[in-house]
């Protein structure tokens, strides 16, 4: 019995013996590593916010009034991007199909990009620097461009830098939603009665459903930006591949991950920052309430 004991303590202790402690230096421990930086984070934090608050005065107004819905009525800056994305299109796809795409998008990155290497390092790619640079850059810029031709400041510039008025033949091009107003489009596309013929409701004793296409309201407000989001990360991955920038998944997720943040972020600041009454597109000193 005890040299069968003793024969299988023998590959145990071996294995025991093989395996190599890690060294003090290769571990992170919650305490103190983790807790004291995060400690003195919130120390910072919280130094900052005071100082801000000392020095400057916060506008706010009376208390609030629920017959008297202040202008603008904004949402918490966390969903002013998305009240942003809603003046731009129709409500169902800023407000839903956006949000719904960009989280599962969000979920599918470690599907698509599954490579071990480089993995838990920041800048795993060599040319992961670069990517989030012409990503950041294309979205943020891109984005304000957007939103400044949507509000036709184009117009304004030219008006201001030749002294004449915009060419009325070129009026469907001050924004998107001139492309349905300022084009004279026949009415037989503009009010087209489908719901009698895909729904037969009569033949279950229901009265019709009276569904009315709209086709220049349909491209406004759901094929032009529809089109817009999903064309524009396409050209900008098609366009850094020829140049050599992106080469791999991980660049390319790098890159549009970062082009999705930028653009996140433009849309934050218009929202919060550059938005004024009646959500017209201001100046940020012109959009503070006035202090009471």
């Amino acid at each position: 019995m005890a040299s069968g004991s003793e024969s299988l303590q023998k590959p145990i202790s071996k294995a025991v013996q093989g395996r190599q402690a890690r060294r003090r230096e290769e571990e992170l421990l919650v305490w103190p590593d983790l807790v004291f930086i995060e400690f003195i984070s919130a120390l910072l934090f919280m130094l900052t916010l005071t100082i801000l608050s000392i020095l400057i005065n916060a506008p706010l107004q009376d208390r609030a009034n629920p017959s008297h819905t202040p202008n603008p009525s904004k949402a918490p800056w966390y969903f002013l991007n998305l009240q942003e994305l809603l003046l731009h299109m129709h409500p169902a796809i800023a407000g839903v199909l956006v949000p719904t795409i960009a989280v599962g998008a969000l979920m599918a990155i470690p599907y698509l990009d599954n490579t071990r290497e480089g993995e838990g390092k920041w800048w795993a790619s060599p040319r992961a620097k670069i990517n989030a640079k012409v990503g950041a850059f294309v979205g943020f810029f891109g984005t304000l461009l957007l939103i400044l031709f949507n509000e036709s400041k184009h117009v304004w510039l030219f008006e201001k830098a030749t002294t004449l008025q915009w060419p009325s033949a070129l009026n469907w091009l001050k924004n998107t939603r001139a492309i349905q107003t300022e084009i004279p489009w026949p009415e037989s596309i503009r009010s087209i009665s489908i719901g009698e013929k895909l729904f037969k409701t009569e033949l279950l004793g229901l009265p019709p459903i009276n569904l009315v296409l709209d086709i220049p309201k349909l491209l406004v407000e759901q094929i032009i930006p529809m089109t817009t989001m999903i064309g524009l990360p396409i050209i900008l991955a098609v366009v850094a591949g020829k140049m050599n920038i992106a080469q791999t998944k991980r660049d390319y997720a790098i890159l549009i991950f970062s082009a999705f943040m930028a653009t996140w972020l433009m849309l934050t600041i218009s929202g919060t920052a550059l938005r004024g009454a009646g959500m017209e597109l201001m100046w940020p000193w012109n959009v503070k309430p006035p202090v009471t």
